[in-house]
């Protein structure tokens, strides 16, 4: 059925100490039919091994699956054809990431390369924080360059050393911006020719907020930050000459009352730009805010259920229509309706019972 969107998601298969169960079976391919909301698996590889972050190529047809295996002193990032026509999912080859828990990965916008965070855990190994691949038609190449940050926080338990939690590149190409938990910064890249990142420019967030995803305005000033320790959202202008983050608006992710026991995870933008929707494991719950244009500022809309327990990562689709949310306690995968003028979101009731979903990702986004 060629109307079906890919939807490509990643489900935990080995324990680790920090997450509640593995009853996932790695990484999973569906159709999801947007209008009748349901799902239909097309193809599985269960022998990649905690795919818990991917990316995916605009046509579908390459994945990209950190592998994060709490005891191994570094993570591995596996390369994948998807083939449409016959729905087969063929493993190509695999690369270390060179540094423990490979917690984020994104394809350049060229399409030539591949940029992997570590969060890295203790002492020993390679211990690198940005680790950069060359795309080929077999696979990734070895690691053509790499950093390690140095760096730490106000929180003990969570900001001893420095976490890079992701990396994403500008809409404008050639840099990339690392969000670093452990060090409150988000320090942007410019990548050589060569692919060598060469660090132009340091924003720290506030003390102990903790950034973990971005999310970038399609217009290329503005981005946007979840904050995992602290439960803020944090708006910035982006500079695209020199790298430069300037802070602008700084908004609470849940109420008040709800903030000690929540961790917020992943935060994506409307295809318009107009709102921004971010998940909160505690409160279990999605965020809602508006976006100023022509200032950035952000104007919270609300919350809404996130149709299970946990959500760890959301995905909209092409259309906007819907946002998808990957329940990693619930083993659901909850669809949410969502209306396009007011940002508002509902529950479908629809939804795809997986054990552990960790990513989700649509081709074509």
């Amino acid at each position: 059925m060629t109307d079906e969107l890919l939807l490509f998601v990643g489900t935990l298969n080995r324990e680790a100490p920090y997450f509640q169960g593995a009853r996932g079976d790695g990484l999973n391919v569906f159709g999801f039919d947007e209008n009748a909301l349901t799902f239909r698996k097309l193809a599985g590889y269960p022998q990649v091994e905690n795919p818990t972050y991917l990316s995916v190529s605009a046509d579908g047809a390459k994945v990209y699956a950190n592998s994060e295996v709490a005891d191994w002193r570094e993570g591995l990032v596996t390369a994948f054809a998807f083939d449409r026509a016959t729905e087969r999912l063929e493993y190509l080859n695999t690369q270390p990431s060179l540094g423990s828990i490979a917690a984020h990965n994104t394809i350049s916008r060229d399409g030539r390369r591949l940029f992997v965070a570590n969060y890295t855990v203790g002492e020993g190994g390679p211990d690198q924080s940005l680790v950069v691949f060359d795309i080929g038609a077999n696979g990734l190449s070895p690691a053509v360059a790499s950093v390690a940050h140095s760096g730490a926080g106000p929180d003990a338990a969570r900001q001893e050393r420095a976490h890079a939690h992701s990396v994403t590149e500008v809409v404008q190409g050639g840099m990339v911006i690392v969000a670093d938990l452990g060090m409150d910064a988000l320090i942007t890249y410019r990548i050589g020719a060569d692919g060598v990142p060469e660090r132009i420019a340091l924003a720290q967030t506030k003390p102990g907020a903790g950034p973990r995803h971005l999310a970038l305005h399609p217009g290329g000033r503005l981005v946007f930050v979840m904050n995992e320790l602290d439960s803020t959202v944090t708006a910035h202008g982006f500079d695209a000459v020199t790298g430069v983050l300037t802070a602008i608006d700084s908004q609470p992710a849940v109420p008040a009352e709800a903030r000690a026991g929540n961790h917020c995870s992943d935060i994506q933008i409307s295809p318009d730009g107009r709102f921004l929707y971010g998940g909160n494991r505690g409160h279990d719950s999605i965020s809602i805010f508006e976006v100023e244009q022509e200032t950035g500022r952000l104007i919270p809309r609300g919350f809404v259920a996130c149709g299970g327990v946990t959500p760890r990562h959301l995905a909209i689709t092409p259309s906007g229509r819907h946002v998808l949310v990957a329940n990693q306690n619930s083993d659901r995968v909850s669809v949410l309706a969502r209306d396009e003028a007011t940002g508002a979101l509902h529950d479908t009731g629809a939804a795809l019972q997986i054990g552990t979903p960790m990513c989700l990702k649509f081709a074509g986004v």
